[in-house]
């Protein structure tokens, strides 16, 4: 039951906006009645912080399923730019957009924001370092990959404005461009740096 109030909270996040999700339209969406939702998560509050939690094990999730078939990759680099990319993608990133921004101006939620989003993000930072250990203790390696995370998010929120596909995939060959060149860049550093 608290896993289809979670997927619940992520679709409300999505269709209605952090102002429009509602306790009452989560219970109705998940197929509970309100005094089961209010058992699990007594406010709204209580759903959205465990939504947040949710959506960065998802996240976590995803990435390390990946990385065996990435470590075994020619182009492990390439290749996790990608995911990185694809992991934005769709609801849950949508999601968790709607919670940054309703954060701004809500000082609880930002309390808890500021708590759980530095967890998710660190996930996908160890994520980074599993793949590619040899460049993991490098002082630019974790630059790096704030970077990756967010030159991936400003393009995803930027096109919004204009929802045309083209010029998203144009942008991400272009950022992912760049990006590799500082990762290039990075590894050809750690490898020439003396231990």
């Amino acid at each position: 039951m608290r896993q289809r109030l979670l997927d619940a909270t992520i679709e409300c996040l999505v269709e209605y906006g952090y102002s429009g999700t509602t306790t009452t339209k989560v219970a109705d969406r998940a197929g509970v009645t309100r005094g089961a939702q209010v058992h699990h998560f007594p406010t709204k509050t209580d759903l959205v912080v465990s939504a947040i939690r949710h959506l960065a094990a998802k996240r976590t999730e995803l990435a390390f399923g990946e990385l065996e078939r990435l470590r075994s990759s020619a182009d492990p680099v390439g290749d996790a730019l990608d995911l990185l990319w694809e992991m934005h993608q769709g609801p849950v990133f949508s999601a968790t957009v709607e919670l940054w921004v309703a954060a701004r101006t809500d000082p609880e939620l930002r309390r808890h924001m500021s708590v759980v989003e530095p967890i998710a993000t660190s996930s996908l930072v160890e994520f980074g370092k599993a793949l590619l250990p040899d460049y993991a203790e490098h002082p630019e390696f974790l630059h790096a990959v704030y970077t990756a995370m967010d030159v991936v998010r400003g393009i995803l929120i930027a096109s919004w404005a204009t929802r045309d596909q083209a010029e998203l995939d144009a942008r991400w060959a272009r950022g992912s461009k760049h990006l590799r060149i500082l990762f290039d860049a990075l590894m050809y550093r750690a490898g020439h740096t003396p231990s």
